[in-house]
């Protein structure tokens, strides 16, 4: 919120799925013997370049629930030709597509304290001492994101103006207690709640990938659930098959 026990990627989609998947999305071309677990090691090694620095974060591997949505939203032109984002509280990662919906990169993120798919009414208009830690939540669902001026003027990109949730990188006036950088490096998800609703991503990939792609026209993201069912936030995974082992 702007005012001032897994591992990463725990939970995998069968490899049938991955390349169907992710061939979809245009990450990669759909062949025999695309691995399970994680993406081409020279594909991985372009995402982490073109993200941040390559000592700085481990780029994650997508989880069965984001490949599932990003093989929907493919599927159905769902980002009506707008580059989007695709973010797993669970795994605290976010993946990124163009317009086009090839695959630019992945990213691990901060999110809200609290666990929770649904932003308590009013936060919005709160100011950030006001807020318990039962709704510093980062809300599930679609959102059409675009920028606008935030507090001290500053721009952001706002993913749901009506609840102050917005994507940006680490605050700068962020307390040094949090170590929300730290977190960022971590190699796990377990430390990565701990703003009060926004969604934290590193830097350097916001200023070269992100924001780029979202400046002019915005685009969506996708906050998958981490409570509720991901068919309640995306009914339209309904009418799509699910791929033997995937958990959703």
């Amino acid at each position: 919120m702007l005012n001032p026990v897994r591992g990463r990627g725990a939970a995998r989609v069968a490899p049938a799925l991955l390349a169907i998947a992710l061939a979809l999305a245009g990450a990669m071309p759909a062949a025999p013997g695309i691995g399970a677990t994680r993406v081409p090691r020279p594909r991985a090694a372009a995402m982490r370049k073109a993200a941040v620095p390559a000592a700085a974060t481990p780029a994650p591997s997508p989880s069965a629930a984001t490949l599932r949505v990003a093989a929907w939203i493919a599927a159905t032109a769902d980002n009506h030709a707008l580059p989007y984002a695709i973010i797993d509280k669970n795994d605290a990662a976010l993946m990124l597509f163009d317009a086009r919906g090839k695959m630019i990169g992945a990213v691990p993120v901060l999110i809200g304290v609290a666990a929770g798919d649904a932003a308590t009414p009013g936060t919005g208009s709160k100011n950030l001492a006001e807020i318990g830690p039962a709704e510093k939540t980062t809300p599930a669902g679609r959102f059409l994101a675009r920028y606008g001026v935030a507090a001290g003027r500053q721009r952001v990109l706002w993913v749901d103006y009506a609840t102050s949730v917005a994507l940006h990188p680490i605050p700068p006036g962020a307390s040094p207690k949090e170590r929300r950088r730290q977190r960022l490096l971590s190699p796990t998800p377990d430390d990565n709640r701990i703003t009060f609703g926004c969604i934290n991503v590193p830097a350097a990939f916001y200023a070269r990938s992100l924001a780029p792609l979202f400046r002019r026209k915005g685009g969506y993201v996708y906050v998958l659930p981490d409570s509720w069912p991901i068919e309640r936030v995306f009914p339209g995974l309904l009418a799509m098959p699910v791929a033997a082992g995937d958990g959703g």
